[in-house]
């Protein structure tokens, strides 16, 4: 009877969306606003319809009601409530109807704001995102189908895949989804400027927030899952180029290009073209990406389920990228700029160089993320591209936009001398150098790392001062050190937000030079008392153990003792647990961490029966933590710049004025 209830209120919603698209449509086109009012009401009645069709689904996880073929795919009478809820997202039908209460939560809020400010925009943003809530819904309600049931009900069920039950991972999938569908939203509003033809920076304005939100959370996505690929898949580091990562990278780069350049329409009147296009790759990147996840046509790692849904997505994916395009080249005259670059040597041109590089990012990552297809399709084999092909392709082009980085909050609107870049970076530039040849003096030989961490370092001393200018100006009128700095940061959020986040970066770009220039790692096979040597570690292996855990899990552990610098400092318990009803094996690292490394050590396999021998996989990862602690920073800076302003809010009433030429923010 549950089930029944969320699979017609799923069926409700999806009537619902068709009727909140057509009756805008309609209504807009009539000029009756009747009709409007009236597609936006049942764009928010949707909300509260998928959230009983996911409510129920959930009851049915928590009551163990096995009758249920979802339920009993993802879920046990063994597992913890906590992972039952959890299971929502655990398999392909759940997810997608996890994705559909995001994607109505995020078009119900937006449409419900600001409704008589965008009255022209309104009705065909309500259209677009209608559409694509009609997709999804229509793909949960008649494709993949989370309510259908078995014929005889099991005793018990599968449960979830192990490599789920990570706390990390527990909370990736979520805010993943939530980056995705927050995209939805840019895009539904630029769709409606260009289908009304209303193009100025309105649209930008209206979405400005849901952009930064959608992004936080996609980052947030990112983050999560590269701890996950840590703690468990044994990868002995944070990112591995799995085709399921890349598909979730890929919309993040492009998002992240299109916050960078609004900022030049909304400065100079520059760049509508080019918004335009990086909002519809950015939505169609997401709807991509969610093809790859749910297809199973690259494998990966984190691809947990395969089904027929594929040549729907890419069905659709096509028809909006036509759409898209169509209206774009209708419009392409009033989308050209009245303003233009007058130097290549200013703001506005550094934005430029920004959005290229991370294009050029994009571009080679997604022709190796797709290469097993394209390869395939012309020579009839299946290719592959490795992890140190990209970093090869990809180390020079991170290189300059973090010097990039560095380097453009000294340029001004319009251009900016030489003279003065030069003065700008005279001294960063002699610190730097001393920064570096005390890396030399200290024992660094490598190259790759001596330019790294010089360019990186080199940012971090711009970005820096940034902060203290801002700070030393306030304290000049007589602000304490303390209440100058935060009343810097409460009263231009947007830009140091985005210094904040920049630092993020190059604290991460720290983390990540250690790991990549200076890892070390080595496998061996060790019988009970036995030692291996990495660094200025010891491990001991004293033993390991069988024993069964909870819902049919039999864990086999290790224990280690690890030595630095022949000096006990802690037992570590590497374990590999083998789930007996499915026949899932997961291996479980353990490290022992500080500020600078990680000794990280994978018991590959056990031998009881062979003197309690053990084969062990060990890595010392530099810095590694520094990649942690700058995703902190980093999401911190972006809680700072969508926080909302006052000020900032004020100035959204007020007609904008054209820049003077002489401005220099």
């Amino acid at each position: 009877m549950i089930a029944d209830i969320g699979y017609l209120s799923l069926l409700i919603a999806f009537g619902l969306a068709v009727y909140s698209a057509v009756s805008a449509w309609y209504g807009h086109r009539k000029n009756d606003l009747r009709w409007v009012e009236s597609a936006r009401n049942a764009t928010i009645l949707t909300f509260p319809l998928v959230i009983l069709a996911c409510g129920t689904l959930v009851i049915s996880l928590v009551r163990s009601d096995f009758s249920l073929e979802y339920v009993w795919r993802v879920s046990s009478r063994d597992m913890p409530t906590y992972l039952k809820i959890t299971a929502l997202w655990g398999g392909q039908a759940g997810s997608l109807l996890f994705w559909n209460f995001l994607l109505a939560a995020f078009t119900a809020a937006a449409m419900a704001r600001k409704w008589d400010q965008q009255r022209q925009l309104m009705p065909y943003a309500l259209v677009v995102a209608s559409i694509t809530q009609i997709f999804f819904l229509g793909i949960s309600a008649f494709i993949e189908n989370p309510f259908i049931r078995l014929e005889s009900v099991p005793v018990n069920g599968n449960g979830l895949n192990p490599l789920l039950r990570h706390p990390g991972m527990i909370i990736h999938p979520p805010m993943l989804y939530l980056g995705f569908t927050g995209f939805t939203i840019p895009y539904a509003f630029a769709m409606a400027a260009l289908i009304s033809g209303k193009l100025d920076d309105a649209w930008i304005r209206t979405t400005r927030r849901w952009t930064l939100v959608a992004w936080l959370f996609l980052s947030l996505g990112l983050i999560l899952g590269g701890r996950w690929a840590y703690d468990v898949l044994g990868w002995g580091g944070y990112w591995a180029w799995d085709p399921v990562e890349n598909a979730s990278l890929m919309p993040w780069l492009s998002g992240t290009a299109f916050l960078h350049s609004v900022m030049i329409q909304e400065k100079r009147n520059m760049f509508k073209m080019w918004n335009m296009f990086l909002v519809v790759l950015t939505y169609c990147l997401v709807i991509l990406g969610t093809f790859i996840v749910r297809s199973g046509v690259i494998s990966s790692v984190h691809s947990f389920a395969q089904s027929a849904i594929g040549p729907f997505f890419f069905g659709f994916i096509g028809i909006m990228l036509v759409f898209s395009t169509y209206w774009i080249i209708r419009r392409k005259d009033d989308l050209r700029s009245k303003n233009h670059l007058l130097s290549f040597l200013s703001r506005e041109a550094a934005f430029l160089y920004n959005n290229f590089l991370i294009l050029a990012i994009l571009a080679i990552v997604f022709l190796f993320t797709y290469y097993p297809i394209f390869s395939e399709l012309f020579t009839g084999e299946k290719g592959f591209v490795g992890p140190t092909v990209y970093e090869q392709a990809l180390a020079p082009l991170f290189a300059v936009l973090v010097l990039l980085m560095g380097v453009a909050p000294l340029t001004m609107w319009y251009r900016t001398s030489l003279k003065r870049l030069e003065m700008g970076v005279r001294w960063p530039a002699a610190a730097t150098a001393v920064f570096v040849l005390v890396l030399f003096a200290f024992g660094i030989r490598s190259w790759g790392a001596l330019v790294g961490f010089g360019i990186v370092g080199f940012s971090a001393i711009l970005t820096l001062l940034e902060f203290w200018k801002g700070t030393h100006a306030r304290m000049r009128k007589g602000e304490p050190l303390w209440t100058a700095f935060s009343n810097l940061l409460a009263r231009n959020r947007r830009r140091y937000g985005g210094y904040w986040i920049h630092l993020g970066v190059i604290v991460m770009g720290f983390g990540i030079i250690g790991v990549e220039i200076f890892q070390q790692d080595t496998q061996m096979r060790l019988q009970a008392g036995a030692s291996l040597q990495m660094g200025n570690y010891e491990m001991v292996f004293q033993g390991a153990r069988r024993y069964e855990g909870p819902d049919d899990l039999l864990i086999t552990e290790a224990a280690v003792d690890v030595y630095e610098n022949g000096r006990f400092i802690k037992t570590i318990t590497p374990r590999i647990e083998f789930y007996t009803r499915t026949g899932q094996t997961m291996t479980i690292p353990k490290a022992r961490s500080t500020i600078t490394e990680d000794f990280y050590v994978l018991m590959v396999n056990w031998e009881p029966t062979s003197a309690n021998a053990a084969t062990f996989r060990v890595f010392l990862n530099p810095l590694i933590n520094w990649v942690w602690a700058g995703s902190i920073i980093f999401i911190i800076g972006t809680l700072i710049a969508a926080w909302p302003n006052p000020i900032d809010e004020k100035a959204t009433q007020i007609i904008r004025r054209p820049v003077s030429a002489h401005a220099t923010d």
